[in-house]
């Protein structure tokens, strides 16, 4: 008879959804950090290849699921460490990524004449309303290896807000070049880095300062920190990314994306966020097994 005790009790408290949360993003490490952006890399690029059928290619509800899946760990991870104020500084930025998308999109500033060539669900003003899943985690995940990186050198601002605010711009080095080569969005314009412009990466300056301030000025860094070390998995999906637009640039030829994505993966290593246990395959859940 199967073991069906994991579905027996509801979490009743935030205390007790967390720790609920926590098991399950354990138990399936490798499905959620490796095979999703293994398989999404997979799905997308056979999407811009014209390999899948219409109902498969681009489908905006597989991104979107894959997309928050992906962002589990981060979500798990930081849930605890959150109070009023933190909720505060995310509802805050939520309603500037959306502010600075609208002005983006409509009047070509701060990043250059862009618009989205491929649908990523519901829209508001042409504005996906998924943005917030896709932007905040990249300042997130940004934030929390500079904490690690640093170490007691992030307990001076005028060294950890630069360094987190290159450190999102880099992400993005890594991410326009390959949702570029997706099609995902499209600068009519073409730009000098696998067709993204310049200016696409001054206005990411602009948005990344505003966003770090935010997030650094509303989150408990202590508590940050505190749960960073208890955390194995705070960071996993920092590792999915590197995987998937990794392995997406790598098909294009974006190497120069491909390097700055292999030298957040040797960030990892230095954190002990990328090791080995990742890639383990997860042994079958209780409930799978026979008494």
């Amino acid at each position: 008879m199967a073991d069906l005790t994991a579905f027996e009790s509801v979490p009743e408290t935030r205390r007790e959804a967390e720790a609920w949360l926590d098991r399950l993003i354990r138990e399936n490490r490798f499905t959620v950090s490796v095979f999703f952006p293994l398989n999404g890399a997979v799905l997308l690029v056979a999407s811009a290849m014209g390999w899948l059928p219409d109902p498969l290619s681009f489908n905006p509800l597989l991104v979107l699921f894959g997309t928050v899946v992906m962002r589990a760990p981060l979500v798990a991870g930081v849930v605890p460490t959150m109070g009023k104020k933190a909720l505060a500084g995310v509802l805050a930025l939520v309603g500037y990524a959306y502010a600075i998308e609208y002005v983006g999109v409509h009047t070509a500033w701060p990043y250059g004449e862009f618009y989205y060539g491929v649908e990523l669900g519901p829209t508001l003003g042409g504005i996906p309303l998924a943005l917030p899943v896709f932007f905040l985690p990249l300042v997130m995940n940004a934030y929390l290896l500079c904490l690690l990186l640093l170490g007691s050198r992030a307990d001076r601002m005028a060294v950890r807000l630069p360094a987190v605010i290159a450190t999102v711009l880099l992400m993005d080095v890594v991410l326009d070049p390959g949702a570029v080569a997706l099609g995902f969005w499209v600068y009519p314009g073409g730009g000098a880095f696998y067709g993204v412009p310049l200016s696409n990466y001054a206005g990411w300056v602009l948005s990344a300062t505003v966003a770090v301030v935010v997030l650094d000025r509303t989150f408990d860094r202590g508590g940050l920190l505190a749960r960073l070390s208890s955390c194995e998995f705070m960071l996993d999906d920092l590792v999915s990314f590197v995987i998937l637009w990794g392995g997406i640039n790598a098909w294009f030829g974006n190497w120069a994306a491909v390097a700055v994505a292999a030298a957040f993966g040797v960030g990892l290593v230095r954190t002990e966020r990328f090791d080995s246990r990742l890639f383990r395959l997860p042994s079958p859940p209780t409930w799978w097994r026979s008494e």
